[in-house]
Parts: C-alpha cells; structure tokens; sequence
C-alpha cells in the first residue's frame, strides 16, 4: 500500500516539475510578446502625435499616404501580435485546465489510498497488535527493524496528509492563474476588436488617397526620383569629405581607407563602440519612419530607395543633439537641401541630416547630448524630419544597432 501511494506521488510530483517549467517557459515568451507590443503602442501613439497632430493642406496626399501607410502597418503588425497572444493564451488556459483536473484526479487517488490506509491502520492499531507484531520477530535485528518500520509509517502517513493539503494549493494557484488568463485574453480580444475597427476606417481613407495617388503617379515617382539623386549626392559629398580627413589623418603618405588616429582619438574610437546598442538619439521624442539600407519605397512600390541611414519624424522646432563626444568634422548644404552636419568619433562618423538651423562650425568640440541645430519642418506637409546616419570609416552601418531602444 505506501509503496503504490508513493509511486503515485511520484508521478505526481514530475507532473508538477513538468508543468513549473512549462509555466516558466510560457510566462517568458508571454512577457516578450506583451513588451512587443507594448513597444508597438508606444510607436503608434507617436505616429499620431508627430505625423497626425498637424492639419495638412489638400496637396500634401504623397505624404498623408505615406503616414497612413505608416500607421496601417504598425497596427496590423499589432493585431498580428496581439493574436499570437490570444493563441498562446487559448494553449496555456488549455494545458492549465487539463492540468488542474489531473490535480484533482490524483488528488482523489491519494485521499482514497490515504482513508483506506487509516482505515487498515486503525484496524490494526491495538498496542496489542503491535506488541504481537514485535514480539514475533525471529531475532533482535527484525525486531529493531519493525520498530523503525512502525516509525516510519506514521511518518509517511503524516506527510500524506500534508501532500494532499500540498496539491490542493496548487489546484488552487493554477485556478487563480485560470482566471487571470481569461480576463487577459478577454482584454486582448476587446483591444483587437477596437485596432480591427480603426484599421477598417483608416484603410478606406488610404484607399481614397491612393486613388488620388494613381492618378498622378508618375508625378510623385519623378518627386521619388529626385528627392532620391539629391540624398545619393549628399552621400557621395558626405564619402568625399571622410576620405578627404582619412588622407589628411595619414599625411597623404599612403592610400588607407581608414583613420590614422593619435592616442586620444584611438580611445574616443573605443569607447563609441563600447557604446553600442547604447546611443541616445539625436532628438528627444521621434519614430522611424524609414529604414537602412535599399527598399521598396512604402507608397509607390515601383519605385526603389536606398537609404545610408534612419529617417526619424519628430516634433516641429525639436533640437538636434549629438550621440557622444566629437569633433565637427564638416557642416555641408547642397542647392535644393537643408544643411548636414557630420561629427568624428575616432573612425567613426555621425551624420545628421536635414536640419534648419546649425549651432556649431566645422572644428568644434561637442559632447553628448549637446544641441548642434534645429530640425527641418516641410510647411507643406507638416513633417518635421531628420536622417541619422553612422559611418565607419566611410562604410555606411545600422544606426538602428547602435542607439538604445526607446
């Protein structure tokens, strides 16, 4: 009888263990999924309050769809993870429900083996039956070893009657964790519901702009195209002038495609890089709204652009500011553009583009966080951007890897 109890027990307890390390790895991936998301809302908010908060003439509709593009794309990437949610609820509130009527199951099992037990001891339970069963033995040594016996049975049935009082809390715990899943999935069916409306409102505004937008495609492909040459020929002057600091850093000695850098200069390079993923950002509040590196444009799929680095909408008259400690290496305007300024770390550079008033001159010293302009509002959309950009050497690399996550 205490062995078959104890084998119970046992499977009762690896079921347990099994289901803790489920439940562990469950609630990590819950977690991850809901700091996503949280992350997604963030960025919806702040497409909202920097690309909608501002009225729009009727000319702006490349740009306005452009917006709208934006924003339909973050909240069906919300959607899609809220559903990934709801799925991993609907499995865990299945698996905990099966989990909690094995409890219960073996929980039955044990409080039946456990009276039949009591049962069978109060039987037997006479000092009579007792002092017979000790006395019968053959020898001292079976006799000591029935002692020891008697012992450890009502120690094992003590710690039965705690192990039944042990799965009843955990039946208990999973009924609770029961419930707060299904309010959360509640929740997050309600959110879905409300993003799926807005989604369907805001689509039938975009299916009208891009209609406008058809008609005068070709109109807005030329714009693409131009605005496209233009930021390839900032990038070809921003290649042009690193190259230029590379061969003044080696005295022109030799062709080198990197920094020859003083001590000073070695270490600044150093501790940029140990900074990676650590950045702050060049303006207080922004989302990106383009990506590095050669994509389709988001309206016009025919068209291509290729972009050296991030493209960051924030708020109008917002203050641009430096990543880490510099050197201005170069403040540059292009006909037809806003000035760019590029700073020196080392053998790395940062680029800020688009800005509508520079505070400093090629030469200065800057520090982190210091202000070095003022970004560009277009007055006809309402957008006020900047492109960020880091180089090493004259390689251009993702500025997405290096400043923190906001």
């Amino acid at each position: 009888m205490i062995f078959k109890t104890r084998v119970r027990y046992f499977y009762v307890y690896v079921f347990l263990l099994l289901f803790i390390n489920y439940g562990f790895s469950q609630t990590n991936t819950r977690e991850k999924l809901e700091l996503k998301r949280a992350e997604i809302q963030k960025e919806i908010k702040k497409i909202n309050e920097l690309l909608f908060s501002n009225k729009r003439k009727k000319t702006a509709v490349y740009s306005d769809i452009e917006n709208l593009s934006l924003k339909i794309q973050r909240k069906e990437e919300l959607v899609k993870l809220t559903n990934q949610q709801i799925n991993l609820l609907n499995n865990t509130i299945e698996r905990n429900q099966k989990e909690e009527d094995s409890l219960e199951s073996n929980v039955i099992e044990i409080k039946k083996a456990y009276q039949e037990m009591i049962l069978k001891s109060y039987k037997t339970k006479s000092g009579k039956s007792r002092l017979m069963f000790l006395l019968s033995s053959e020898s001292f040594f079976q006799a000591y070893k029935r002692i020891q016996y008697i012992k450890q049975f009502s120690l094992f049935r003590k710690n039965q009657a705690n192990k039944i009082l042990f799965l009843i809390n955990e039946i208990e715990e999973i009924n609770k964790e029961l419930n707060f899943q299904k309010t959360k999935k509640e929740d997050l069916l309600k959110s879905n519901r409300s993003i799926q409306k807005s989604l369907e409102s805001e689509k039938k505004e975009s299916n009208i702009l891009a209609y406008e937008l058809r008609r005068k495609e070709k109109k807005y492909r030329e714009e693409i195209i131009n605005k496209q040459k233009l930021s390839l020929q900032i990038d070809k002057e921003i290649e042009r002038l690193i190259r230029e600091a590379i061969a003044k850093s080696n005295k022109e000695k030799n062709k080198s495609d990197s920094f020859n850098l003083t001590p000073e200069a070695k270490e600044l390079s150093k501790n940029f890089v140990l900074n990676k993923g650590k950045l702050p950002w060049p303006v207080i509040r922004g989302v990106v709204i383009q990506t590095f590196g050669t994509q389709p444009h988001p309206v016009v799929k025919t068209a291509k652009i290729k972009s050296n680095g991030i493209i960051i909408a924030t708020a109008k008259g917002e203050k641009v500011k430096t990543v880490f400690d510099g050197v201005i290496l170069s403040v540059l305007q292009f006909k037809g553009s806003n000035p760019t300024v590029l700073v020196q770390h080392g053998n790395y550079i940062t680029a800020y583009k688009n800005l509508s008033k520079v505070y400093i001159k090629k030469g200065d010293k800057v520090v982190s966080n210091q202000n070095i302009g003022e970004v560009f509002t277009n007055n006809s959309t309402g957008n006020s951007t900047i492109q960020f950009s880091i180089f090493q050497n004259t390689k251009p690399i993702n500025p997405l890897f290096w400043i923190i996550k906001m």
